[in-house]
């Protein structure tokens, strides 16, 4: 098909960065429904090698695969719209909750507000994960291989990054795959290091700048939160412990209750997860020279959190048909599409116990998430119900369903 316009793209990535609620299992979800079922803009393989691809790249897997596909339909322009579209939605409403916090401290109403889009978007996980499944899932190997995934994350907590190698190994090994053929221009090495040069260089250039400028506490957090970029494998959830240390415990830019408070805002916005190093960063900011010092880190955390992205993707993204174009390498995005199924899957069940329960520790014994039953939150369960009937059973719409759920939620908060 011919590539769609750029009118039609900032509509189509705008909305879904609008829409980008509840995580990854969420976020992939409403960009399989966009890009995929309701538009030919993907094709079912490409979707799933992309996402296969993005999960063993570091950093935020939505949002670089959102920027994948506007590369693949715009170039890196369309990759750049893409991406930013993705992100800046999340990140506006991120700085002005940060900075009412700051202010204020929490904000119930809106929290309770996001009840009810969380409600609607555990029932858009549940479509797209049985969607995916049903379609990345070929055969008993498959299916294993989901399964196994699965127990991994949930019961036994290894690491995203052993899971993905691992899933990837065996299929390199006993993957029984054709030959596909490339649907995309190979990259060129020129294009590549040059690629390499300008990202890094504009990766590098406000670091540079702060050093020169002899802003030590801006420069410690442009060096954290880089560094941070780099090892983010498996998204956000990966590194919140090493994070939470990091800026808690060794700089003390922000209290342990803070970071609790800037997840659970994150959780509930739009776009990325990752975005929580924006909230930490505005409110460390905040503590260190205002409301000026909070925009200024505010604004760094975004740029070397996410200038990265664009970087592996420009990179990365011209090889994957060529990878793919490779049997035994097939074999190995083949079996890491099925494990991320039960990735999704695993992000799905954490995301609705949190959602259906106010409390959820580990369990005593392995890495089963363990919820306090007597904080079981009936308002969030029955909004849920309601989703369901109204997606599932009356074929409602997301944006309806949500926009219903969440003022039931505020009306309920206002009683």
């Amino acid at each position: 098909m011919s590539a769609p316009g750029w009118p039609q793209m900032t509509r189509v990535f705008g909305r879904i960065g609008l829409l980008s609620f509840g995580g990854p299992a969420a976020q992939i979800a409403v960009m399989h429904r966009e890009l995929v079922e309701h538009r030919p803009w993907l094709s079912e393989e490409a979707f799933l090698r992309a996402l296969s691809l993005c999960m063993l790249l570091p950093g935020p897997e939505a949002m670089q695969l959102a920027t994948y596909a506007g590369w693949r339909l715009r170039g890196v322009a369309g990759g750049l719209l893409a991406g930013l579209l993705f992100v800046v939605p999340g990140a506006l409403v991120i700085a002005v909750l940060a900075l009412g916090y700051a202010w204020y401290g929490q904000l119930p109403l809106v929290q309770a507000a996001f009840l009810g889009i969380k409600a609607a978007v555990i029932v858009v996980v549940f479509q797209a994960l049985r969607k995916v499944a049903g379609k990345a899932l070929h055969g008993a190997q498959g299916w294993v291989l989901a399964v196994l995934s699965f127990l991994a994350l949930f019961v036994l907590g290894l690491p995203f990054p052993l899971i993905i190698l691992c899933a990837g190994l065996w299929g390199m090994m006993h993957g029984q795959t054709t030959r596909p053929a490339p649907d995309h221009l190979p990259a060129r090495p020129a294009q590549t290091r040059r690629t390499l040069l300008v990202w890094s260089a504009l990766w590098a250039a406000p670091l540079l700048m702060l050093w020169a400028l002899d802003q030590d506490f801006l420069l410690q957090l442009g060096l954290f939160f880089s560094k941070l970029a780099i090892v983010t494998f498996g998204g956000a959830y990966a590194v919140l412990a090493y994070m939470t240390q990091t800026v808690v415990q060794d700089f003390g830019w922000i209290s342990t209750d803070q970071m609790i408070d800037a997840l659970g805002l994150a959780e509930t916005t739009p776009g990325p997860l990752i975005l929580v190093t924006e909230f930490v960063a505005l409110l460390a900011g905040f503590a260190q020279s205002g409301i000026t010092g909070a925009l200024a880190a505010g604004l760094l955390a975004l740029w070397v959190t996410f200038t990265p992205c664009f970087l592996w993707i420009f990179l990365a993204g011209p090889y994957l048909e060529r990878i793919s174009a490779q049997p035994r390498l097939a074999g190995a995005l083949q079996a890491i599409t099925a494990a991320v199924v039960g990735v999704i899957a695993n992000l799905s069940v954490w995301f609705a116990l949190h959602v259906i329960f106010d409390r959820v520790e580990g369990a005593s014994f392995l890495a089963i998430p363990a919820p306090d039953l007597s904080s079981f939150n009936i308002l969030a369960c029955v909004l849920v119900l309601a989703g369901m009937v109204l997606m599932l059973r009356l074929r409602r719409g997301f944006v309806l369903t949500m926009a219903a759920l969440t003022a039931a939620a505020l009306l309920m908060a206002l009683v």
